[in-house]
């Protein structure tokens, strides 16, 4: 006998806003921002704060984001006011696009 499935909305939100998806991203991100430490790029020595852009990566979450702020998502962010220039880079500097090489590694 096949088994039969009648799927609710309001009972797929829930999954999508329980504790369990949002350790899972928690889990992901987490991954994500070693992975973006350990590429993240320390500054020569006339740097005057060299590290400070790789100690600065941190992890956030929420069970109310994404477009519709119905879902559970974790975020993976440098709050460096300097780290949009080392991602995307500047005319005398290149860019070397650290979140964006961590993310396509996946998380897993």
């Amino acid at each position: 006998m096949a088994a039969r499935f009648k799927m609710k909305r309001k009972g797929v939100g829930q999954l999508l806003r329980s504790e369990m998806i949002r350790g899972d991203m928690v889990r992901r991100a987490e991954n994500i921002k070693s992975t973006a430490v350990a590429i993240s790029p320390v500054g020569s020595t006339r740097d005057t704060h060299p590290g400070q852009y790789k100690g600065a990566w941190e992890v956030s979450s929420t069970k109310r984001g994404g477009r519709r702020r119905d879902r559970a998502v974790a975020y993976v962010r440098n709050p460096t006011y300097y780290a949009r220039w080392v991602e995307y880079g500047t005319e005398r500097v290149p860019a070397h696009h650290v979140l964006l090489r961590a993310a396509a590694s996946g998380g897993d």
